[in-house]
């Protein structure tokens, strides 16, 4: 059997990853199963993406398997992961209510009022229970899970250290003699035990919030398509949900309403604001048999559309499966920063352990108290999760900004291998130029009454099958398409003919001006010469006896393409031309853009051929274009940036997406991935160094200088605001702006 029919590739839900080291040894454990091809677990998002072989193994053994080292995962829709996520966001602020209520008297009688109550112990043993062992339960719970499998993580470090002080303080409450009669006065540490959990709740409670700020770009995605459409059935308007709508049927858009689906229109006129798929503030005039796109906002008219794509299948859907798939995916530094979070819980146990022992046989007395606090301190401060948030929260607010921005990118390598981009190769049609011609010249024969002659122009284009007619009576600009009395006629790839009051008129290539032995005037042709020597298309229009007028076609510039290659310039950036068009054409398009190098009648293969050899001298290579002919040349680079106008080839080739036709969303690119990745670079270097500094001072290294020790109620508030800090960090890039 083919391989394509048996592999499955989808992304699921995760349920119980509190750490970095969950995801990782999740992703460890999975990865391991055969049949599986490809895992990433996402942390800040609590998914995970998950490639497999459905011959070799199913989505219940891969269940399975997660479960036996405490996880879950579960398919579930966008509704309900929102559902999930307020769920558990509801409940551990419950939990941190209750858990601040019972800890604040155990900590204000512990600090204030030690040695002045009767039963003093046994009211704080009362008040602590149900802050370790329901408010602090997943801590245990995880813990227990990770150890039947010879596995840690975070929640390893905060069980054993609360439990470690909780049983310690339970001994002496029940029987404080065992110590007295050892010399030792029977301290008791609820206090430390109910505020480390307190502490660490609130970091997880803030971390929980602002991870859910990070997937924004997709919730507000998600919230830009209706519900139901206004589907025409039978003569009578039907409102129907957008998943019972298919192909071919025809739909209703009213003034104000968004558009459910995409779409051709097929009666009806209007401006749409496409900003929330292209990032352009401008609305767009919509037209008979222009396509329209889900999410998008029709503004002030009627228009009947044909379905073209069914939900799940629109661009809309599309943008939103690629961001989520893409603020799944690792770069390679996540990688190394993944193994280094899977060993770093064992790490700090071991250290833990040493230091307690070091401060038990050569530290002060009493030698067991200050033992025991070294060995909660460093437990609970060794935290790696501001570790594994530090690339993926910064990822998945640089990818969800760009999506915004119009700037879809398809997955993490592509946005940080982006800042590093030295040479832009530009295919020319539909990148640099617009891909759609416009009237760039006209001259007209004498003529008397001209006014009359451009009316007849004009309604015959506007009964022209030819592609470029529209352009023509865009630029002819009269109110009157239709004149009484003309009969028309198309002749295929040559043009049209027209007949009005027993006088034939013609419009079209200059092939059917000779078929018909129709003279061209003195007067026009050196007009006709200036026209050819730009490399332009010519449409003659003319009467049965000679040529009225010579109308010339050319495909313009992109807005801004000149600005953008003088901006891509300061940035060291050196840009070229690869264009399938002649030589004369591609040189012309280069020398009004201000690009030197350039090559013109560049075959598809040759484009690849050429971004290889590139590459090969060291450079680091985008490709933009927009077509089938691209496609090669959009693989082979480095990065490739495909134009939405273009393929759909070109943009599953493409890493990137400019879903603005716009070469100034290059630079924008290259600028977000150079602010994330600086993110990125931020975030790592400040949970390295907060354990680098962290751990030594929990240990005691700074006692033997000054008699400093840190508390460990001190630790977890550090623990939690370091976690808490790299994910603000991160949204910071939500407001950054590019430049």
């Amino acid at each position: 059997m083919d391989m394509e029919q048996v592999l499955i590739r989808d992304n699921y839900a995760v349920k119980g990853m509190t750490c970095a080291a969950c995801a990782s040894s999740l992703e460890t454990y999975l990865k391991a199963r055969e049949g599986v091809i490809n895992v990433s677990v996402n942390f800040p998002n609590a998914s995970v993406y998950i490639e497999y072989d459905q011959e070799k193994i199913g989505l219940t053994e891969i269940k399975k398997a997660a479960n036996e080292i405490g996880y879950d995962v579960v398919y579930e829709t966008e509704e309900e992961g929102q559902k999930d996520f307020v769920a558990r966001l509801n409940k551990l602020r419950l939990k941190l209510l209750i858990s601040v209520v019972l800890t604040l008297p155990v900590f204000l009688i512990s600090m204030f009022l030690m040695g002045s109550l009767p039963y003093e112990n046994h009211l704080l043993l009362l008040l602590s229970a149900p802050v370790l062992f329901w408010s602090g339960s997943e801590f245990f719970i995880v813990a227990w899970k990770k150890a039947r499998h010879l596995t840690t993580n975070m929640d390893t470090l905060v069980a054993l250290s609360t439990g470690t002080a909780f049983i310690f303080s339970l001994f002496n409450t029940i029987y404080p003699e065992y110590l007295h009669s050892q010399g030792i006065h029977p301290h008791v540490y609820y206090e430390s035990a109910t505020v480390i959990i307190t502490l660490i709740l609130f970091g997880r409670f803030l971390e929980e919030r602002a991870k859910f700020r990070t997937t924004g770009a997709i919730k507000k995605l998600m919230g830009i398509q209706p519900k139901t459409v206004d589907v025409i059935r039978g003569g009578k308007i039907r409102n129907v949900p957008i998943s019972e709508v298919k192909k071919a049927e025809i739909f209703l858009v009213k003034p104000g309403e968004k558009i459910p689906l995409d779409g051709y229109v097929i009666s009806g006129s209007s401006y749409v604001d496409e900003s929330t798929i292209t990032g352009e503030p401008v609305p767009v005039s919509k037209q008979k048999d222009d396509l329209v796109y889900a999410g998008t906002i029709n503004q002030n008219g009627t228009m009947e559309v044909i379905v073209e794509k069914e939900s799940g299948n629109t661009l809309l859907s599309q943008i939103i499966e690629l961001v989520k798939k893409a603020q799944a995916s690792k770069p390679p530094i996540q990688k190394v920063v993944d193994r280094i979070a899977s060993v770093f819980v064992p790490v700090v146990l071991i250290i833990a352990m040493i230091s307690s022992l070091i401060w038990y046989f050569a530290g002060p007395s009493p030698e067991f108290t200050y033992a025991f606090l070294i060995l909660i301190t460093v437990l609970i401060i060794a935290c790696p999760c501001a570790l594994g948030l530090a690339t993926p929260t910064a990822l998945m607010v640089g990818i969800g900004k760009g999506a915004e921005m119009g700037i879809l990118i398809k997955d993490a390598h592509s946005l940080e291998i982006a800042h590093k981009i030295d040479t832009l190769v530009l295919d020319k049609t539909g990148t640099i130029t617009q891909g759609k011609p416009v009237v760039s010249a006209i001259s007209w024969s004498g003529i008397a009454d001209i006014e009359n002659e451009i009316k007849i122009f004009a309604s015959l284009e506007n009964r022209s099958e030819h592609p470029l007619a529209r352009a023509i009576i865009q630029y002819l600009d009269t109110d009157l398409w239709e004149i009484p009395g003309l009969e028309v006629e198309n002749i295929p790839g040559k043009g049209i003919r027209g007949k009005l009051n027993g006088r034939k008129y013609f419009a079209g290539a200059h092939h059917l001006m000779v078929e018909n032995n129709i003279r061209i005037p003195e007067d026009l042709k050196e007009a006709r010469e200036k026209m050819e020597q730009n490399a332009t298309t010519l449409v003659y229009f003319a009467n049965d006896s000679h040529v009225l007028a010579i109308l010339s076609l050319e495909d313009p510039l992109r807005d801004g393409v000149e600005s953008a290659i003088r901006e891509l310039g300061k940035h060291r950036i050196n840009t070229i031309i690869l264009s399938g068009d002649n030589e004369k054409a591609t040189a012309r398009i280069a020398e009004r853009v201000g690009i030197k190098q350039f090559r013109g009648n560049v075959l598809p293969d040759e484009k690849g051929k050429y971004i290889k050899k590139l590459k090969k001298e060291g450079k680091i290579v985008a490709m933009a274009g927009d077509g089938i002919n691209d496609s090669h040349a959009l693989a082979e680079a480095d990065i490739g940036m495909a134009m939405s106008g273009g393929t759909d080839i070109a943009m599953e080739t493409a890493g990137i997406t400019l879903m603005r036709s716009d070469i100034q969303h290059i630079r924008d690119a290259i600028l977000l991935s150079k602010a994330t990745v600086k993110t990125i670079h931020q975030n790592l270097f400040w949970a390295f160094a907060y354990n680098v500094l962290a751990i030594p001072i929990a240990a005691g290294i700074l006692y033997p200088l000054n008699g400093f020790l840190l508390n460990p109620m001190i630790a977890g508030a550090a623990m939690a605001f370091s976690s808490v800090s790299v994910v603000t960090n991160s949204l910071r890039l939500k407001s950054k702006k590019l430049k």
